[in-house]
């Protein structure tokens, strides 16, 4: 089976002209309603960090940073994967308090990545994160959050379809939730995605919490680096991509390790090395304030809010010749 899949008859509703004044839109508005209904604002970041500070994000715990040394350090830097653990420490750093928060224009290279329809070796996503209390650490919370985000998307994908009525997505408002337990008690035949597209055929709009352990089954529905997302409150954020007829991710997300889940996870995941690390230090002794974050692709919402078949359609990358050839059999324009 490709890689790569063409919608029967799919031809962009935009220019390329147009997709690119399409793209500022969704990013200016998005930017503007996520921060309104988070309390964040609007932080520098890195494009690489010394990584024997473990401030990388270790994604499964198996993908490889592009690593460079740097002539006048003698040191090394990695490209970030996200900023899960950095968003943390620039809190701490920066006299954040409780209910306020910051987000960032993450980009990352992700080299290890599968080039398809949604994957890029180029990672492009806001990336957020904000303080919060032991009162708020708990799944109600996460939930009415979730709903802020969801909100924040129809309402671009509104302003979008005002400017550029030939765009006819549709993207539910109500979400559902569910853990990926239960995912695996409704469909244990299936593969956790799908899992997912079913799930989300029929839901629309759906937070799939709980994701890094081991299910009953002892699978997990996915991998979680053990030391940012506590994987009893966390979760990913996806829609309907009716287009693509699967469930589509935009964001994954959740509350952040305290000292106890970090002790537990590390030693489930066999990360026990990690407590060394000047960041997990800090989250073991109480230095770092309780959190939650996530990161939002940019380029996928583009994708999902514009209708668009291809994420090679909304950012600049390197493509293998499978998917340069498809595309351009099928009419779709690459950037």
């Amino acid at each position: 089976m490709s890689k790569v899949i063409i919608p029967k008859g799919y031809k962009s509703n935009l220019s390329a002209y147009q997709t690119q004044g399409a793209i500022e839109l969704v990013k200016r508005n998005f930017e503007n309603e996520i921060s309104k209904s988070l309390n964040l604002i609007r932080v520098s970041a890195p494009l690489f960090v010394d990584g024997k500070t473990g401030l990388n994000d270790d994604l499964n715990g198996v993908e490889r940073p592009v690593t460079f040394d740097i002539a006048e350090t003698g040191t090394e830097a990695q490209i970030v994967h996200s900023l899960a653990k950095w968003k943390r420490a620039a809190l701490y750093k920066y006299g954040f308090s409780v209910g306020e928060g910051l987000y960032t224009n993450m980009n990352a290279i992700r080299r290890d990545e599968e080039m398809t329809n949604l994957h890029s070796i180029y990672v492009d996503q806001w990336d957020w994160e904000k303080i919060i209390d032991a009162e708020t650490r708990n799944i109600e919370y996460l939930k009415t959050t979730v709903k802020a985000i969801v909100k924040a998307i129809r309402n671009t994908l509104d302003a979008v379809k005002a400017k550029y009525p030939a765009i006819k997505t549709n993207l539910s408002r109500e979400v559902s939730f569910v853990t990926t337990q239960e995912l695996e008690d409704m469909y244990p035949d299936l593969t956790p995605k799908e899992r997912e597209n079913t799930y989300l055929k029929e839901n629309k709009t759906a937070f799939i919490m709980q994701i890094g352990d081991k299910l009953k089954s002892g699978e997990k529905h996915d991998g979680r680096a053990p030391d940012y997302d506590d994987w009893k409150l966390n979760g990913d954020i996806l829609f309907y991509n009716e287009l693509l007829d699967r469930a589509f991710e935009v964001s994954s997300m959740g509350i952040r390790v305290d000292a106890k889940s970090l002790d537990e996870q590390l030693t489930k995941a066999g990360c026990d090395d990690r407590r060394n690390l000047e960041f997990h230090k800090m989250l073991l002794n109480g230095t770092y304030p309780l959190t939650m974050g996530g990161g939002i692709g940019q380029s996928r919402l583009c994708m999902l809010l514009l209708s668009k078949a291809h994420i090679g359609e909304v950012q600049v990358s390197i493509w293998d010749d499978e998917t340069k050839e498809k595309c351009r059999n099928a009419g779709i324009e690459l950037l």
